[in-house]
């Protein structure tokens, strides 16, 4: 009965259930190999930094794979997302109980990357190809060297900022310190936990699927497959290119709150351009304008180092064999063909006739 129901489902409602399936299925499956002991305590560490890679993901295959925009700035917007979101939950951490800064924080996180979106978007999006990717680049280099130089604390008279070394703040004997310069900001209390970041998994995938399946959806893959001819009908691209890269930096930086709260100290350096090639080979690797395939790759790239760590010698070896089978098997023309061949054969098997040649 539930298999017809779904037979008769709208097919992209069919496939985001199937997606929405997959990161629920993963939870409970960790949740159940957790409870009876079956998990290394290395794996559990690297739950909530798979969550927030699998958001990442998402979230910059809006830019690049259904926006079609090549972006480099995403690790840019995930740090200032962190670094706002952790320096709010220091603060009210303190004073208000867990449950009410902890949203207040990951909001934070993403209305400060939202803003940055903004204020570089409106620049940037009027670039494309190379252009786009350099200057985005250099956007994450900029934000992760002005915080290095950033000191930042506070004490009865307020908040004291200086951008040479701790002592020219003139904080009081009493006061604290926020951000130390490159050591960036210690003593953090960790919050996230794997249930926290499979929910802010589903809630990327909710905004996500449901704006890639909406006249905005449209209009933004639109632009990607031509831009005179959705400029001809009426597609305001500025608008909509906006919109979309906006709502990318807003993701990656609820990303980074997630990221940062799942460690004692945060420093600039996490954020750096490798970052955001490691989150643009998760897109690349699973396919553009694949949510799935995002979901998939960011999981198994961000847990298959540990898995090797054992083997010190090919460990890297390995992962870039890996990488390289992973390119060929999704970009390769011959393989994708073969693909959309044994597809179209299993589904004939699977009850649809398979069409008959017409005899002369």
């Amino acid at each position: 009965m539930a298999l017809t129901r779904l037979k008769h489902i709208k097919k992209t409602t069919r496939s985001n259930l199937i997606t929405f399936g997959i990161v629920i299925a993963f939870y409970l499956v960790v949740e159940a190999l957790m409870a009876g002991g079956l998990t290394s305590s290395s794996f559990e560490g690297q739950l909530v930094p798979i969550c927030a890679y699998v958001v990442l993901a998402i979230s910059l295959n809006l830019t690049v794979g259904f926006l079609g925009e090549l972006s480099l700035g995403h690790a840019g917007f995930m740090s200032v997302g962190a670094f706002a979101g952790v320096l709010l939950w220091t603060v009210l951490g303190e004073t208000l109980p867990a449950y009410v800064a902890l949203p207040l924080a990951f909001l934070a996180g993403g209305l400060v990357a939202g803003i940055f979106g903004v204020i570089v978007g409106v620049p940037v999006l009027r670039l494309s190809g190379d252009y786009l990717a350099i200057v985005t680049l250099a956007f994450g280099e900029i934000i992760k060297n002005i915080i290095n130089a950033c000191y930042l604390g506070y004490d009865e008279n307020g908040l004291h900022f200086s951008l040479s070394d701790a002592a020219s703040m003139g904080l009081a004997p009493d006061g604290t310190t926020l951000i130390n310069g490159a050591m960036g900001i210690t003593r953090i209390t960790k919050a996230s936990t794997f249930t926290m970041g499979i929910a802010l998994v589903l809630i990327t995938l909710i905004v996500i699927l449901n704006l890639i399946n909406s006249r905005t959806g449209r209009a933004v893959m639109a632009i990607r497959d031509n831009e005179i001819a959705a400029q001809s009908v009426g597609v305001d691209l500025t608008r909509y290119k906006l919109t979309a890269f906006v709502i990318s930096a807003v993701f990656a930086g609820f990303a980074g709150v997630l990221y940062a709260l799942n460690y004692s100290s945060l420093v600039a350096r996490r954020f750096d351009y490798n970052t955001s090639i490691q989150i643009l080979v998760f897109v690349v690797l699973g396919g553009m304008g694949n949510i799935r395939g995002s979901i998939i790759a960011a999981a198994l790239l961000t847990v298959l180092p540990e898995m090797l760590r054992g083997m010190d010698d090919y460990r890297m070896l390995i992962y870039a064999i890996v990488l390289i089978v992973m390119m060929i098997f999704n970009q390769s023309p011959q393989i994708v063909a073969w693909r959309k061949r044994v597809a179209a054969r299993f589904t004939r098997k699977k009850g649809a006739p398979a069409p008959q040649k017409e005899v002369a």
